[in-house]
């Protein structure tokens, strides 16, 4: 049996890549997650807007977005299997179909002529397959080389602060010019376009490199953000859409070159200790800001946080997973953001309503400090892995 910590070895491919090739069928990868982060964007840059014109308030917000993270939480495991058994193109092209669902529904709910209200709660029925992050991670570690998968599986997060970036930026501009039907119209479009290229050039099966997975971190403040930017911030959709641009502007230049940098010069113990205790300090300056500036200042050190904390949790992944089950483990790891998002919004519209903005500050500070508090107690490990 291969131990955790021991490299894995490429195995031959079970069937042809296609006609596009090992690096075309990569480049498209990367494509189509980045249209698919567009589209998820361009949705937070609306759906706080609609739940709000259609009477809802910020409590209602959170049942819907943790209804949106206990359907995800159920099918990331599923779908982790299905695209084992089934293959990269198949869970492609599920996820684009599904995605495609979930956003008819949803400029269906921007209709005036159309019951609002119930349309909108019926959106998170296709959520659970809407996943398309750990089926591009899955494709991109089994095509990739060993030495080559911590660039190539990066990329990814370039992608999503470019996906971030041009999402916030459309769904913010096109719903101030044209009205919020247009940017889940648009979205709408891409996904069935994202849904034929899946099918059309992506294998049947990847399979034969390694596993590897990205942890997407999500606190309070972040799955209320949408919120908290329309009503603390008092900001409109275009410049909620310019504020989550520069996030994504931000994640690009520190995880692309800052975090790479750090990784070689430091241990994995180190960044993490760097990434709690940058949440640590960045809690109270949250619970002390008074507007959009202010989180502007703090937002670098959330960020390098966040990307710290997403390079670790990738090396300790690479060594506990096999070449064996990719997807399946895939699908497992990516239900911790929705663990997130199904426990988070409630939690954190309950918070927002009771106590305002600060709490959050507060909950992060006091949480991160209980975890420096573990790490000091942990040993330090003997061995270089």
């Amino acid at each position: 049996m291969q131990g955790a910590g021991a490299p894995r070895r490429r195995g031959p491919y079970s069937r042809e890549i296609g006609a596009l090739g090992r690096p075309g069928v990569i480049l498209l990868t990367y494509a189509l997650v980045t249209l698919g982060l567009t589209c998820l964007f361009m949705r937070f840059s609306i759906m706080p807007y609609l739940t709000r014109r259609l009477g809802l308030d910020s409590v209602a917000f959170g049942h819907l977005q943790t209804t949106f993270g206990a359907l995800q939480l159920l099918g990331g495991p599923v779908l982790g299997r299905f695209a084992d058994s089934r293959g990269a193109r198949a869970a492609f092209t599920l996820t684009f179909l599904a995605s495609s669902a979930f956003y008819l529904l949803l400029a269906a709910a921007c209709s005036p002529a159309l019951p609002g209200v119930a349309l909108l709660y019926a959106t998170p029925l296709p959520v659970a397959f809407m996943q398309g992050m750990p089926v591009a991670q899955m494709t991109i570690a089994d095509l990739s080389e060993p030495q080559e998968l911590p660039a190539a599986l990066g990329r990814l997060g370039l992608c999503f602060g470019v996906g971030m970036i041009f999402g916030s930026l459309l769904g913010g501009t096109l719903s101030a010019t044209c009205g919020m039907h247009c940017p889940a119209t648009v979205a709408l479009v891409a996904n069935l376009v994202g849904a034929v290229l899946s099918f059309t050039f992506i294998p049947v099966s990847t399979k034969g490199a390694s596993a590897h997975d990205r942890a997407v971190p999500a606190g309070l403040f972040m799955v209320m953000f949408p919120i908290v930017s329309m009503d603390f911030f008092q900001l409109d959709a275009a410049q909620a859409g310019y504020l989550l641009s520069f996030f994504g502007l931000l994640q690009m230049v520190i995880q692309g070159l800052v975090i790479g940098r750090l990784s070689r010069r430091f241990s994995e113990r180190a960044l993490l200790w760097a990434s709690v205790l940058g949440f640590v300090l960045v809690g109270p300056a949250m619970a002390l800001m008074s507007d959009v500036l202010h989180f502007c200042l703090l937002m670098p050190g959330l960020v390098f946080s966040l990307c710290a904390l997403n390079v670790v949790t990738d090396s300790m992944l690479t060594k506990a997973v096999s070449a064996a089950d990719t997807g399946t483990m895939l699908g497992l790891c990516a239900t911790v953001q929705p663990l997130t998002q199904t426990l988070g919004p409630t939690l954190g519209g309950l918070l927002y309503r009771s106590f305002g903005v600060p709490v959050f500050g507060h909950v992060q500070f006091a949480i991160n400090l209980l975890v420096l508090l573990v790490l000091w107690r942990q040993p330090v490990p003997q061995k270089k892995d």
